[in-house]
């Protein structure tokens, strides 16, 4: 059976702002704890290469493929392991709820016959999601409080 883990946190920055840390995987060793490396494109189709740092387990490296995106609203990948018995759907998602605000939601939901397995993983998991939300949510605030004071007269 299908299941989720998410964390959703609110956003004192646009869009735009966020959607830059987000799809700049580039600089993703400079802010985020969760993915410390960050090869590939944004692309539908494209295979990514990530470090996945769960708190408490050695470090992988993963090759999800894209399989949606939209700029200033989300990007899905997917990974299969252990020959597609496990599938992940991974998630990065912005909702706009005012010009200077966003909710961004960071999860990933695991079906397959042998899914279950990834439920021992379940805590670790959150908290790195849970990091991952609060380094973007500071990165993109800090980053439009930089923009805002300069655009300041």
């Amino acid at each position: 059976m299908p299941f989720k883990i998410e964390n959703r946190l609110g956003v004192q920055a646009p869009a735009e702002i966020i959607w830059e840390c987000l799809s700049n995987l580039s600089t993703w060793h400079e802010w985020n704890p969760l993915y410390p490396s960050a090869v590939g494109n944004i692309r539908i189709g494209e295979i990514l290469t990530l470090e996945l740092a769960l708190p408490g387990q050695p470090v992988q490296t993963i090759q999800p493929r894209i399989l949606d995106w939209a700029p200033m609203d989300h990007i899905h990948w997917q990974l299969k392991m252990m020959r597609g018995l496990i599938t992940t759907v991974r998630y990065l998602e912005i909702e706009i709820m005012g010009d200077t605000n966003c909710v961004v939601s960071n999860g990933e939901v695991f079906s397959g016959p042998l899914s279950f397995l990834a439920r021992s993983q379940r805590s670790a998991i959150r908290e790195g999601f849970n990091a991952m939300g609060e380094a973007v949510k500071a990165r993109a605030e800090v980053r439009w409080a930089a923009h805002a004071s300069a655009s300041l007269p």
